[in-house]
Parts: C-alpha cells; structure tokens; sequence
C-alpha cells in the first residue's frame, strides 16, 4: 500500500497551522486510490477530526505530535454523519471511522486532544473521544501515547477484531468522564500491554443501555485484557453499567492496579437488562484500592428516571426482559494491599441473585486512613459507607470461597445477608471479629460443614 508523507500534501507542523481540511484532502486521495499508509513524520501539527476509511493506517512517526484543535466546529456531530441506530451522538473523536475494515492507528508518536478546553463543561455529552471506530473489522491500536482526552479515551462501538497493545493513556485525576478504554457492543478484542491513568475508570466493557438502539443488539463479547497497568482511575476495570446487549466471555489476567479506586468493578441496575456471565478474572495485584471487588446491582447513576423508586426497591419484583443477570464469574490469585473501605462488596437484587460466583485465592490487607472515607463501597442509594471490613454479599445464590485471607479492622471476615447455597472454606481473618457471619441465610457451609 501507498505511504502518504502529509508534510507533502500541504500538512504543516509547525504547531500553529489548522491541518483539519488538509489532512482531510490526504485522505479523500488515499481512499480514492484504496487506501494506504498516512504518515505524520515529526514534528507537531494541529487538526480536528480526522476520519479514516478502509485499508488505511495513520501512524505517527516518533516525535509526531498531533493536538486537537481549539475550534469546537473542527469536530463534526457524529448526528450529520448517518450510523443507523446510534442515538447517542457527540461529536466526531479526534480519530474516528465509521463501517470501515482493515483500520489502523500505529506508531510512537502521540496525540494531546487538549481536553482542558472542554473540561469546564463535562455535563456537555458532545464532546469528542479520542478514537472511537464505529461498525468497523479489523482494527488496530498499537503503541501511541494519548494525552488529555475531552471525554473517553478509547472507545470501539459495536466493532468485530479490535487489537489495542501497547499504548499509554494519561489524563488528569481530576478530568471528568476520561475513562480509559471502553470497547462497547464489540466482539474479539485483545487488550495488551497497556498503561491507563486516567480521570474516570481505566478499562470498561459495555453494551449500551436500554435506550441504545444500536448497541443493545450486539453483546460485548470475547475479550481479553493481559498484562496492563492501571492507575488512579476510578475502577481498574468494569463492567457495565452500560449492559443492555450483554457481557459474556470475558478474561482479566497478569494486570497491576495501584491507587483505582475500586479494583474490579460490576455494575447495573433494573430495567437495564442484559446478561453478565463467564468472567475469568486471574492474577491481579493491586496496591492503595478503596475497594479489591464490587458487584453491585443497585448503581443509582444514570437511571432513566430518578424517581423510579422500582429501580430502587429492596422488594422481590417480576422477572422480565429488562431484569439484569450476574453470573458464572470466578476471580482467583487476587492480591490488594492498602485496601481502605472493605475486601470487596457483592450485592446483587432480589429478583436476580448473584449466582455462580468463585472467589479462589484471594488476600486483602486493609489499612487505616487518616482520610475521611466518603463514598460508600457501592454507588446505591441506601448502601451505608464502610471502613475496614471483608466480604460482604447480599442477594446471592451459589457462591464459593476458597482460600481467602483477609486482615480485617471491622467485623468479620466474610458477611453474607439473605443468600443461600454459600460455601466458605480455608478461610483466614487476622484482626475483626470472626471468619464468618450469616443473617437471613440458608444453606450456609464452612469447610462442606452446613452450619445454617
């Protein structure tokens, strides 16, 4: 394929120029001509979105610095651009593709999409990712640096063999909704070698929400994510709560977290539908976490309606299409030190138990704070905030422990509350009160001995 040098096609990096129409015009010639290699030799050069076509990669040589234009009109509204289904809209990311194949971004370069000039707003739902391929095969991430993103970083919709290795994310701590990388609604993805530290969650995998008309038909599906490094954020990495389409066949392995806020988090609520199931989550240390491990099934964020108080109810309600399921879902070789608010938290409605849940060689230390703990171990309207306690499950159905040591500063070292066929064995607590306590419970086992 062709190798198009931008700087010989009217590209100027000389950090001042507007190079959006430009590096448009390479494109539109690469694509007439089936497309190629666009190619930033170093230097820096500023742009507004760039959209790529099939067969084409935009790779930044090192030293190549791209930086995302100050005039908001740089960033066409994806609504102008016709993607059947998808009401959500924003603005076209800085770069994009929509029902393209063969998609590339490569290189050692990077890309600053100065979000500080749209951070002052973060109610503002347009403002653009950083590369978000839409409908798209075969497509690639590999080794570039993405600085200060306006909204998500990362964000492949509704796409089939996505390959993300290698890159480095940063945004600031204090930079609203920056997640990191959120494959959503996409099938085969292959996460890799990553270091995330963001704003907001550092990795997440959604399928939309029931009001996704586009994504919701497509379930998130076998997806890898090894040897990444998370930090700061706030979840190492989640699932949800974007889950209408479903989640399924997921595998977390070999990944560091250090200062997340919650490790791995699992989130959804009524109404919302959709299935979480066959999660394999191995070998992950993690350092200075709020919390190792939530499931929560009350998230109180982004309901369609907040006076829905059927979102909130502690009552068992109908089973219907909308009713969200957790299940089949095994962490083990789990390590966190430092942690603050509680070993993990799993809470799960009702109507739908938490079901088929394996916790296998899993060690917490948690630790003092001078700080105040101001949040609650999960984000529910009625769930209280906890300070140095273990595990605790609520509304849970086939849940096994094996081999957990928990240094606890309250209470006991596993809690279960109106659950059933819960089986704890090995269990080890250094501090708290005991290893277990049960509390509207039915066949309750410690080391295959029922005692409730």
């Amino acid at each position: 394929m062709a190798i198009y040098d931008v700087t010989k096609y009217g590209v100027i990096n000389d950090g001042e120029t507007n190079n959006t129409n430009a590096i448009a015009e390479v494109i539109a010639l690469a694509e007439k001509l089936g497309g190629g290699t666009i190619y930033f030799p170093a230097g820096t050069y500023i742009t507004g979105s760039i959209g790529l076509k099939s067969n084409m990669t935009l790779y930044l040589e090192a030293g190549a610095l791209i930086l995302g234009s100050e005039d908001k009109s740089d960033y066409p509204l994806i609504s102008e651009i016709d993607i059947k289904g998808y009401t959500r809209g924003g603005r076209a990311a800085m770069v994009y593709a929509i029902n393209a194949k063969n998609v590339s971004v490569e290189g050692r370069g990077t890309i600053d999409g100065r979000g500080y000039n749209w951070w002052n707003h973060p109610e503002d739902e347009q403002r653009p990712r950083m590369f978000q391929p839409i409908l798209c095969e075969n497509v690639v991430l590999s080794g570039v640096t993405l600085l200060n993103s306006p909204m998500w970083t990362v964000h492949p919709v509704c796409c089939n063999n996505v390959t993300i290795d290698g890159i480095t994310i940063r945004n600031p701590w204090n930079s609203p909704n920056t997640d990191g990388i959120n494959p959503e609604s996409c099938s085969t993805v292959h996460i890799s070698n990553c270091t995330i530290d963001v704003g907001d969650d550092c990795l997440t995998i959604k399928s939309g929400t029931e009001e996704d008309m586009l994504q919701k038909q497509y379930p998130c599906e076998n997806i890898v994510v090894t040897n990444c490094t998370m930090l700061n954020g706030h979840g190492g990495v989640v699932i949800g709560s974007e889950m209408s389409g479903g989640v399924r066949n997921i595998t977390i392995s070999n990944c560091v977290f250090n200062g997340t806020d919650r490790g791995i988090r699992i989130k959804t609520r009524r109404k919302r539908g959709g299935c979480v199931e066959d999660i394999l989550i191995n070998n992950i240390m993690m350092t200075d976490v709020f919390a190792p491990f939530t499931m929560n099934g009350y998230y109180q964020c982004g309901g369609t309606d907040p006076n829905d108080m059927e979102l909130f109810s502690l009552d068992k309600l109908p089973v219907d299409e909308d009713t969200p399921v957790m299940k089949n879902i095994v962490i083990s070789n789990v390590r966190a030190k430092n942690a603050t608010a509680t070993a993990g938290y799993i809470y799960g409605i009702p109507e739908s138990p938490i079901k088929g849940l394996r916790i296998i060689n899993y060690s917490v230390e948690m630790v003092a704070t001078d700080e105040e703990i101001k949040d609650s171990p999960i984000m529910a309207w009625h769930i209280d905030k906890t300070v140095g306690t273990g595990l605790y499950c609520c509304f849970c159905k086939d849940i096994a422990f094996d081999n957990v040591t928990i240094n606890v500063l309250n209470g006991p070292a596993v809690k279960v509350e109106k659950s059933e066929d819960i089986h704890m064995s090995n269990i080890r607590v250094r501090g708290g009160d005991s290893i277990s306590e049960t509390l509207d419970c039915k066949n309750i086992f410690l080391n295959n001995k029922k005692i409730g």
